[in-house]
């Protein structure tokens, strides 16, 4: 593999927070793990910080890969290295499983130190805003008194926004791309079929299927599934797919015919084998709730007040999960502030995944933001 505008072989590291932290809805965690990892340097007056928050199914690996580990490219590695949009040769970058995921930070999947098994189901939900504050402990503990930029696509743009808002000294650009100042009821609805795919498993058992040592597969490859659809646009499956049969003709059957069934499926599969269920229902329960706007009657301007680093907004146009029209809510509200405010809709077939995606306009436009940030 070359190692040409990579960032080259990562290795995870870990943070070990050993006070209780108290929770928006109510819970606590006495102490918790974060996984994270770096990419470039931090300067001498560690001014060049990017944090990288990542979306529903993203980690704490953004970019490089890991030895002996064939196709381990991060999830952002298109965007993060040297001489890429956020160039590493002068920017610090920081990616961070969020608490209560999978790969690697407390979770579900942790012991819980007062029974000495798995949480599972007794792991309390987590929102955005405990995301943020367990990142701000993250951030002391590198001794990161302020970001440069908080960055994120879908969910984690709106993580970025809740970093402007919770600590609004502590970041000066935030960059929210795909996203949204809060969920739609019909996303809030795509979400409740979702988990209910999940909780109506046999296999689920209340939420304490891996002390069994099974896993909900057949609700968690239908949560995906119905997810997937959300992220393509229609005129990316038609191109991708269109009517194609798999074998050139129908079966008259419930088996496979459509080449879009076969991917859905090889696409939940995939997920099934890689994901938590519990973490997928957390996550999704997060998204539900962010709406920074309802402390203030549903008034977004007023709810954006407290932020004072400069905006860039990005949306694409088949993006019809997290529409334009959503992100154009976020910059009007700056604007009726005077908060300092860039949007960019980007033309691209692809939909919600297009944040994820190697388009060059889309990049360009990162790249120039990016490039006029001072350190």
């Amino acid at each position: 593999m070359s190692l040409d505008h990579s960032v080259g072989i990562v290795a995870p590291q870990r943070f070990c927070h050993d006070a209780p932290m108290a929770l928006k809805g109510g819970g606590r965690l006495p102490s918790f793990e974060l996984v994270f990892e770096t990419y470039g340097t931090l300067n001498a007056a560690r001014s060049n910080a990017v944090l990288v928050c990542h979306a529903l199914a993203g980690s704490h690996h953004v970019a490089g890969f890991y030895a002996d580990t064939p196709n381990s490219e991060g999830w952002w590695d298109n965007l993060v290295g040297p001489g890429k949009p956020l160039d590493t040769r002068r920017f610090f970058v920081v990616g961070v499983n969020n608490l209560g995921g999978c790969n690697g930070s407390t979770g579900p999947l942790s012991p819980n130190p007062e029974t000495g098994r798995r949480y599972g189901a007794d792991f309390p939900l987590v929102t955005v805003e405990d995301w943020v504050l367990a990142q701000s402990r993250l951030a002391d503990h590198l001794g990161i008194d302020t970001w440069a930029a908080v960055i994120g696509g879908s969910l984690g743009g709106m993580q970025a926004i809740a970093w402007s808002l919770q600590f609004p000294e502590r970041v000066r650009h935030v960059i929210a791309i795909a996203s949204a100042p809060n969920l739609s009821a019909q996303n809030i609805a795509f979400n409740e079929v979702a988990r209910q795919a999940i909780l109506s498993d046999p296999d689920f058992f209340g939420g304490h299927y891996a002390n069994r040592g099974i896993v909900p597969t057949r609700g968690l490859r239908l949560a995906r599934m119905i997810g997937h659809i959300t992220y393509l646009s229609d005129d990316q499956m038609n191109e991708k797919f269109g009517r194609q049969l798999r074998h050139g003709k129908a079966s008259f059957s419930y088996d496979i015919d459509f080449e879009i069934e076969s991917y859905l499926r090889h696409q939940g599969d995939k997920f099934a084998g890689l994901f938590d269920a519990n973490t997928y229902l957390l996550v999704t329960k997060a998204l539900d709730y962010f709406d920074p706007a309802q402390a203030c009657g549903g008034d977004l301007a007023a709810a954006l007040s407290p932020a004072r680093a400069s905006f860039l907004v990005v949306s694409f146009t088949t993006d019809w999960r997290f529409s334009p029209a959503r992100s154009r809510e976020i910059v009007f509200a700056l604007m009726r502030r005077r908060r300092r405010v860039a949007y960019a809709e980007i033309d691209c077939d692809a939909g919600h995944d297009s944040f994820l995606l190697d388009d060059a306009h889309y990049h360009a436009v990162l790249r120039a933001y990016l490039e006029n940030i001072e350190l």
